[in-house]
């Protein structure tokens, strides 16, 4: 797919409760655009309801949305604990495929970067599907292959170092 112009005027910024029903909704929207399938936006929509009834605040989820309100991608970032390398994932991430190479997913990815920095996360990590064709777009973000102990790859990349990143978002 060739690059569109970058859009102008989108905002990311923290969900909250009252964009669960929309939110809920999107994520059925890209799920299937990238990989077919999925659950119902009935079900993503009472799984945000619990996410967001935690109080803990491992978790955060930021939303892009356009100058009209309409949210058009979304990111979800959480501590990770199963490698020192890597201490925040980013558990979530989709665009609205009308959006891609655009600037959004880019945007994303570093303000949850910036949110870990914030809590003193310096490294991230991702699992995805090793044929999804939007891997190429985490190894332009400067995100390394994850090998599993035998050498393949099952689609996981990492940041040991989220300062590119955040610099991105800075700029």
């Amino acid at each position: 797919m060739a690059a569109q112009p970058p859009l102008t005027g989108f905002t990311v910024r923290d969900a909250t409760a009252a964009d669960i029903p929309a939110l809920a909704e999107l994520h059925v929207r890209t799920f299937r655009e990238t990989h077919g399938g999925g659950p119902t936006a009935a079900l993503r929509e009472i799984q945000y309801r619990e996410k967001f009834a935690t109080t803990d605040g491992r978790w955060f989820c930021l939303v892009a949305e356009d100058p009209s309100g309409l949210l058009i991608g979304f990111a979800v970032g959480e501590p990770y604990n199963d490698d020192p390398d890597y201490r925040g994932e980013l558990n979530k991430i989709y665009v609205l495929r009308t959006h891609h190479r655009r600037g959004v997913g880019r945007r994303l990815v570093c303000s949850v970067a910036r949110r870990f920095a914030t809590r003193g996360i310096s490294s991230m990590l991702l699992f995805g599907d090793a044929k999804n064709p939007s891997n190429g777009f985490y190894e332009r973000l400067g995100a390394e292959r994850l090998f599993a102990g035998n050498g393949e790859f099952h689609g996981g990349y990492g940041w040991k170092e989220l300062s590119q990143l955040i610099n991105w978002a800075s700029g």
